[in-house]
């Protein structure tokens, strides 16, 4: 067996009946395929194209599990893992959850690959332009190094075993390169092998490795005599190739502070440094297609866009033949991967094998999210090339389109405690997980009106603050939230609020503090819904429940209802001035699962009890502060700066200018809140002078 699954607990409740379902499916499914596969064989014989592609279309075993919160959906994922002894990918519909699914699966499986693959931006602002204002919006990003290392670790672990389990978001359906080119690329090294010296380090290069002489951090080299010393991009630790002549002596993984020994190893294989490598000959013949159709596309426009999209087609050429890259070079990447105009771009799910596994985790909001991708960037793309600043193959640079992902819908398993339609029509099996091991039933719902919620509001989080567990309160718009933090702020209550603009590894870190009892209270919007597993939460309070639309609807109450689901004290209040079908729905469905649980405790003589889960160490140390009210922030302020002022007399000057530096972004912060025109960081934007 592959996959090694390590737990205290052993599958109970529904949970080895959900199991055995999906496993059998899916085995059945396999078994078809072989009977199939030996009839293609004696029609086609020899005719080994037309027996994949006929193949193709048989494997295909699409499941669904119907799981509500706190019934151990993760922990059947692990067991169907397990099972099936096959890699797979776990897509989450957001990077919150994301991290929350890697660390569980870190859990499950410490011998086993897991890995993260979410996007690297901390910050990205894709080029635009605005016909009507006749305004040009330049590309400007800022790229977390952290999970860019990840992400390369993650295709480096498919591409040399089969041991992996991905936690992914919708990232994996983004443009990736071409997975042939990044395994080709990759240089096998074994002791005793006999290799040029001065060849290794061409090759080094060819795979985006940078000499230095000086910082050896990722992505760089050293040499000393026939010492190489080279830090991959996807690693914590340095490999160390010793030379003598022009045979590799010996191979070292050395600590990269401390250089000392590791381990010894008899050979490594060398990933590239970036994922979208590409020949010297391959660069050529790419560089000829676009002055091709840079001439073609030329004659089709005006004057003025013509002579402005030659001008930044020719600039861009220049810098790729001189520095290998340019700003916007994945804009040409149908001809670097040598595909076809409209072939889909190759993405994370082409590094996997054929017989992967496809986890879609909270599927009633992760299928919507894949079909949106394309049609969004397609209508930016489109202002971008009707006005010459993009050359019509930049369209293919390109998340997939929905049905493209579904041709990777081989082997699919849809987890949600609210499928869509989409889910139940497609499903040859659908499995529902209701009875929690724990005996917890679901939390009763208590319904308010909106007149004096906020006192209402206050009540009820103090009654849970003297119980020592923990609120979340869900708004409906990010300035709500952020006010109603400061109200409760006012009100002397330790309060944080979450969204997007927020880090998402503190995002991580805000959870674990909450957890913690740093803070009692937690207000957010989308992000307090699918998936968080905070069992600490025994109050979840909902306002503006009765106002119909995507956060109100039947799933969405159900889905924020059961984060109050881990807690045996815990209940859900809903402020309306009126009962909507979404809410009448909410409380059937949640009623109907609270009578099979209890059947079942009473059956199994079971006393519900709150889930106990340890809280992980420390994932990150917050730079900022935007979870903070306003009115809290100069208190920290005026701590720090006694801080900084000590650490200054103890002549520990280091420390005295990380505090001085912290007490500056505080500032800036407080400035923003007190200024929300300011808030939003300043796009540098370009007048087009024609």
């Amino acid at each position: 067996m592959l996959f090694k699954l390590k737990s205290n607990f052993k599958p109970c409740g529904d949970q080895p009946k959900v199991i055995e379902e999906i496993t059998n499916n899916i085995k059945n499914s396999q078994k078809e395929i072989q009977k199939n596969a030996n009839s293609i064989k004696k029609v086609y014989k020899d005719k080994i194209i037309k027996e994949k592609l006929k193949l193709d279309s048989i494997n295909k075993s699409f499941n669904t599990i119907v799981g509500v919160t706190g019934s151990g959906k993760t922990f059947v994922m692990a067991n169907i893992i397990k099972n099936l002894n096959r890699p797979c990918i776990i897509l989450a519909q957001n990077k919150t959850l994301a991290a929350q699914l890697y660390n569980e699966f870190k859990s499950f499986f410490p011998n086993n690959a897991v890995e993260y693959f979410i996007s690297y931006y901390d910050y990205y602002q894709p080029e635009s332009y605005i016909p009507n204002k006749d305004l040009f919006i330049e590309k400007e990003l800022k790229i977390n190094k952290e999970i860019e290392k990840l992400r390369l670790k993650a295709t480096a672990s498919l591409m040399s075993r089969r041991d992996v389990i991905i936690i992914s978001s919708i990232s994996c359906i983004y443009g990736l390169g071409n997975p042939e080119n990044y395994e080709n690329f990759a240089i096998s090294l074994k002791v005793k092998d006999k290799i040029n010296r001065n060849e290794f380090l061409l090759n080094l290069i060819n795979l985006q490795y940078n000499r230095t002489e000086i910082d050896l951090i990722q992505g760089k080299f050293r040499i000393k005599g026939d010492v190489i010393d080279i830090f991959p991009s996807y690693m914590d630790n340095l490999i160390r190739v010793e030379f003598f002549d022009d045979e590799i002596e010996s191979i070292k993984i050395l600590d990269k502070v401390s250089l000392n020994l590791i381990e010894k190893i008899d050979q490594f294989k060398l990933f590239p440094a970036k994922h979208f490598v590409i020949s010297g000959e391959e660069l050529e013949k790419a560089i000829s297609k676009i002055e091709i159709e840079l001439d073609e596309r030329k004659k089709e426009i005006d004057s003025i866009e013509a002579h402005r999209l030659s001008q930044r087609t020719k600039y861009d050429i220049e810098m790729i033949k001189e520095l290998g890259y340019c700003n916007g070079i994945e804009n040409y990447s149908v001809y670097f991967d040598e595909r076809k105009r409209g072939e889909p771009p190759y993405c994370l799910l082409d590094f996997f094998d054929k017989d992967f596994i496809f986890f879609i985790d909270e599927s009633h909001v992760t299928i919507p999210q894949i079909k949106g991708m394309y049609k969004g960037d397609f209508s930016r793309k489109k202002n971008l090339i009707d006005h010459g600043f993009r050359l019509p193959s930049a369209y293919d640079n390109r998340p997939l389109k929905f049905e493209e992902v579904e041709k990777y819908f081989k082997t699919t398993i849809c987890v949600s405690a609210t499928p869509s339609e989409y889910e139940l029509k497609n499903s040859d099996k659908i499995s529902e997980l209701i009875i929690r091991p724990t005996g917890l039933i679901d939390p009763p719902l208590e319904i308010y009106p909106s007149k004096n919620q906020i006192d209402k509001l206050i009540e009820e989080i103090n009654i849970t603050i003297k119980k020592e567990f923990r609120t979340l309160v869900t708004t409906l718009t990010k300035r709500m939230a952020e006010d109603l933090t400061e109200y409760l702020s006012k009100a002397g209550i330790k309060v944080r609020y979450l969204h997007s603009d927020i880090d998402v590894i503190e995002r991580s870190e805000i959870l674990r503090q909450l957890r913690l009892g740093s803070f009692d209270v937690l207000v957010g919007i989308n992000l307090l819904r699918e998936g968080l597993d905070l069992p600490e939460v025994a109050l979840v309070a909902i306002l503006d429940a009765d106002k119909e639309g995507f956060l109100r609807d039947t799933k969405s109450l159900i889905q924020i209802s059961g984060r109050a689901a881990r807690n045996t004290q815990s209940k859900v209040i809903l402020f309306a001035d009126k009962k909507t079908n979404s809410i009448s729905n909410t409380i059937i469905e949640m009623n109907r699962r609270r009578k099979i649980q209890l059947e079942y405790n009473k059956k199994n003589k079971i006393i519900p009890k709150t889930i106990i889960k340890e809280i992980p160490d420390e994932i990150t140390t917050l730079k900022s502060f935007k979870s903070y009210a306003k009115n809290e922030i100069p208190i920290i302020i005026d701590k720090l700066n006694i801080e900084m002022k000590e650490a200054s007399q103890d002549l520990n000057f280091e420390l005295a200018i990380q505090l001085r530096d912290q007490i500056e972004q505080l500032n800036k912060e407080l400035s923003e809140k007190i200024n929300p025109k300011k808030k939003k960081k300043a796009v540098k934007k370009k007048k087009i002078i024609n």
